[in-house]
């Protein structure tokens, strides 16, 4: 996965002053080495000394220091400060399965717990008392990994929890600011942090951050609060938002693994995020990071997450910021939970009042004085250059601009630092408007001067208007805090968007949760903005991105391993996907933030997480590690390359799936590429009550027939395995150039709908497409 394939932060990593690449300073650079971990001769006590030894032997120049990590769990190798010849050189050894630069991800950038039925867990537990729920979800360690923790928010109190679970072999690590006597507790029980490589990529250490655990960017206080912080009462953004924080699993505990710093998160120092959290013993661990999409034995997330699922971990990940451009996910292995974002009913209007007399509303967390009602002049694209328009530094005259309200078109640079060039050239207000890569989303942002952002409809009306008359004006208004929006959710603009371009056979992403102006805890290192010159401190922040919706999901599976110790990542999975919805709280279709039509899958994957009936599914698809090795060799890699993944010696590829399709996934991607008839075989595993008989029901395009068989299902006992057939056959007249198109397959009783979202897309169709 190269560094070309990076996207940005969360929708306002943007505005955090950290999402610049490192440009090494020397001609070494890190590489991951991948090894034949099994081949480590017995006259060597450790795998590192092997490491060692092979790296002097093969490049003479390499000094002993040269090796940066070495890993032994998340990934079979190490990683190395190596020049290019060198990484040739190791190439060339048949000991190494490969070598590769060490790539930079991104970070991915209240109401949320009571938008999902969460203000009370009381009905995720029946038939528990209060005692047994809470002793559960105590046991459960979720682990964080992002930019740190900051310890002292009261979302890390651990009032009322027991001693730490005996089987935690996690720890917190010491810093000049981070003391694990004071600073952790039986609610915080772990704290490192990895910079190795960050320090290799920058040529020498960063001025002005500090090696610890402690959190000075804000985003990992605010995902790991998410995911379980504990409840905080009188909770807001300076004023927006109040009411209780609180994570998903309230009650479970936190470890953090610092694994992004100023420039972005080293693919190296991520994978000894993992490796340690393996082995510290946490059974969530959630990455609201990343980077492209590639082969799987190139993603180093995905590899380590291979091993996490191997020891019942289960891995949620961001699905990414780019979108609606379709094909534009990451983090699409299928033992991976690819979370994508929609909204929650809540909303921070605010309004932009034209000397017209329209009135066009927006939203907006500006909390200052504000503007009053008088109105002033309204200017737009008046500067020194061409970027004035999108209100880039030093790109606006003070001299036409001083004491008005300046229209900025977003896109390139942030959105508040737009407002931080606003008002040092001398305006007094801004009114940011979409432009048509952004569509009708609005993100709330907390600005540095009165600002309200408006969608590009809006935005094309009041640039018509500004150049259209001799003197605009304008006056802005704020609305505080709105509850019970209608409709919610809607499926959010930037979240990322399928097809999946690594394996089409498996539909990404795989749920939306809560992702857009989402409430949490945030760092008091820095301003709400993120930006230098802003001074604000806060207790509690509101963030927007798939960076919010991850650790959401990562909650709630917390809450479904607690509930069910014994399930697999699979199992828990499953339960998510197939209980998700997909009406919003209109009982209409999810609709999609870009352009207001009809989400699909490809957007919001098989829905919304609905926690309540996650907890009991019914019936779930499991997957063994296995399975998901046949998966990999039905993708035609090398045996060295699902080595690098899988971590076992002499792959052999003795049972491999005709397609990757025939994973036991709980949803479907049907390409009718070489055939117009494609048939999969689904296994269901009843977690539910004995005797238990489902029904099918198909939802199908009427471009394709779908039949399954058997269409009852009957499990005599808990536990039981069941498998079903279902044939998708393309109808006469479908093309290459047939939209996409989707549909679902529902096992269905009285008590349970086991709902699997199928997409059908059609492509170079060698005997015609169904002709």
């Amino acid at each position: 996965m190269g560094g070309s394939a990076i996207w940005s932060s969360c929708v306002v990593a943007l505005l955090l002053q950290s999402c610049l690449l490192i440009t090494p300073t020397s001609a070494k650079k890190t590489y991951l080495v991948q090894m034949k971990h099994h081949q480590k001769p017995p006259s060597y006590s450790t795998h590192t000394d092997w490491y060692s030894d092979r790296l002097q032997s093969l490049t003479s120049s390499s000094h002993p220091d040269s090796i940066v990590y070495s890993y032994t769990t998340a990934y079979h190798g190490f990683a190395a400060s190596l020049d290019p010849e060198e990484a040739d050189s190791l190439r060339q050894s048949d000991e190494v399965l490969g070598v590769y630069e060490d790539a930079v991800y991104q970070l991915h950038t209240t109401r949320s717990p009571e938008f999902l039925g969460l203000d009370s867990e009381l009905g995720l537990w029946a038939g528990h008392t209060p005692q047994e729920r809470n002793q559960a979800s105590q046991d459960v360690i979720v682990g964080v990994l992002d930019t740190g923790v900051w310890p002292e928010s009261k979302s890390f109190s651990d009032a009322g929890l027991p001693d730490v679970p005996s089987r935690w072999r996690g720890q917190c690590e010491s810093a000049v600011d981070f003391n694990p006597k004071v600073h952790c507790n039986k609610k915080l029980i772990g704290a490192r942090f990895f910079s190795r490589g960050y320090h290799m990529a920058a040529g020498e250490k960063p001025s002005r951050e500090t090696e610890s655990p402690r959190d000075h960017d804000g985003h990992g206080t605010h995902t790991s609060s998410t995911a379980a912080g504990s409840a905080v009462g009188n909770a807001s953004l300076l004023g927006y938002a109040s009411g209780t924080a609180r994570g998903m699993a309230v009650h479970a505990r936190v470890a953090t693994y610092k694994v992004c710093w100023t420039s972005g998160c080293f693919g190296s120092d991520i994978l000894a995020g993992m490796e340690h959290a393996i082995l510290d013993g946490v059974d969530v661990l959630s990455l609201s990071l990343g980077g492209g999409s590639g082969p799987y034995y190139r993603d180093t997330i995905a590899i380590g997450a291979f091993s996490a699922m191997e020891k019942g971990i289960l891995v949620s990940c961001s699905a990414g910021n780019s979108g609606p451009a379709k094909a534009s996910l990451a983090n699409l292995a299928p033992w991976i939970m690819t979370v994508g974002a929609g909204t929650i009913d809540r909303d921070f209007p605010a309004y932009a009042v034209l000397g017209s007399g329209q009135k066009f509303a927006g939203v907006s967390l500006y909390s200052g004085k504000g503007m009053g009602r008088k109105s002033v002049g309204l200017v737009y694209n008046r500067g020194n250059n061409v970027s004035s328009n999108l209100c880039m530094p030093g790109s606006l005259d003070p001299s036409q601009v001083t004491g008005k309200v300046v229209l900025c078109d977003r896109g390139v640079n942030a959105r508040v630092e737009k407002g931080g060039v606003v008002r040092d050239a001398g305006g007094i207000g801004m009114i940011l408007a979409n432009t048509e890569a952004s569509g009708e989303e609005l993100v709330a942002d907390s600005h540095l001067l009165p600002a309200v952002a408006v969608g590009r409809k809006v935005g094309d009306v009041i640039r018509e208007y500004v150049k259209s008359n001799r003197n605009p004006t304008a006056a802005l208004s704020f609305g505080g805090t709105v509850v019970n929006v209608k409709p919610s959710p809607v499926v959010a603009a930037f979240t990322s968007r399928g097809p999946n371009m690594v394996t089409p056979q498996i539909l990404k992403p795989d749920v939306i949760g809560p992702g857009v102006n989402i409430l949490a805890a945030w760092s008091e290192a820095v301003g709400p903005t993120g930006l230098q010159k802003d001074t604000r401190k806060t207790l509690f922040n509101i963030m927007s991105g798939t960076s919010m919706s991850c650790p959401h999901i990562s909650g709630l599976a917390a809450l479904l391993k607690a509930a069910h110790p014994d399930w697999s990542p699979s199992a828990i999975k499953s339960a998510l996907m197939t209980t998700a919805y997909t009406k919003d709280n209109t009982n209409s279709p999810l609709r999609d933030a870009a352009d207001a039509t009809i989400s699909t899958p490809f957007a919001h994957g098989a829905g919304h997480v609905d926690p309540h009936k996650a907890i009991s599914p019914g019936l779930v698809y499991d997957a063994t590690p296995d399975d998901y090795v046949a998966f990999l060799c039905s993708l035609n890699y090398a045996p060295e390359q699902i080595q690098s993944i899988v971590k076992r010696p002499n792959v052999t590829c003795s049972r491999k799936f005709k397609d990757p399709g025939h994973l036991n996934y709980p949803s479907f991607s049907i390409l009718f590429d070489s055939t117009r008839v494609v048939r999969y075989t689904r296994e269901l595993t009843n977690v539910g009550a004995a005797a238990s008989i489902y029904h099918s029901t198909i939802e199908a395009p009427s471009t394709v027939a779908v039949a399954v068989k058997p269409s009852k299902l009957v499990f005599k006992s808990v536990g039981e395995k069941q498998r079903y057939t279902v044939t998708f056959v393309s109808k006469k007249g479908a093309s290459p150039m047939t939209k996409d198109a989707f549909g679902s397959i529902a096992w269905t009783n009285a008590e349970h709908q086991v709902r699997s979202p199928v997409a059908f897309s059609w492509t170079l169709c060698r005997d015609g497409c169904g002709e």
